[in-house]
């Protein structure tokens, strides 16, 4: 095969040999995964791998994502009041840099009235103290 100088294709060639490449190359994995395939229906004596269909894949989960509540935020920056953090995973930049300098984490507490609903009482059940 001859060499070809590939910097001194105009564009619209480059991109055809592209699209041609790219078109070989998935006829020639599709080939591939074909023969893999085969040969492991063989190595199982036709039977399929626990957990593996052929020529299947899963495109979505069988259940949705459960849903989870919103979690209301429980510290505020008071020098920019609009950036909270709800007290679950890593701690936000302001708060780590505000614990360093020596203050508390109690110091940024919002009050309980803001931060949402208070949980409802259970009527009509017997509960023992």
């Amino acid at each position: 095969m001859e060499k070809m100088n590939i910097e001194a294709m105009p564009l619209d060639d480059l991109w055809s040999l592209h699209e041609r490449i790219g078109k070989l190359l998935s006829e020639r994995i599709v080939a591939e995964k074909r023969q893999l395939e085969a040969r492991l229906v063989r190595l199982n004596r036709g039977q399929a791998v626990r957990g593996y269909q052929l020529d299947r894949v899963k495109e979505k989960p069988e259940r949705p994502r459960r849903k989870y509540p919103k979690v209301f935020p429980k510290y505020q920056n008071p020098m920019a009041p609009f950036e909270t953090w709800a007290g679950r995973g890593k701690q936000p930049r302001w708060l780590v840099s505000a614990l360093k300098d020596g203050r508390k984490i109690a110091d940024f507490e919002i009050p309980v009235a803001g931060r949402g609903r208070v949980k409802a009482k259970v009527v009509g059940q017997n509960r023992r103290n």
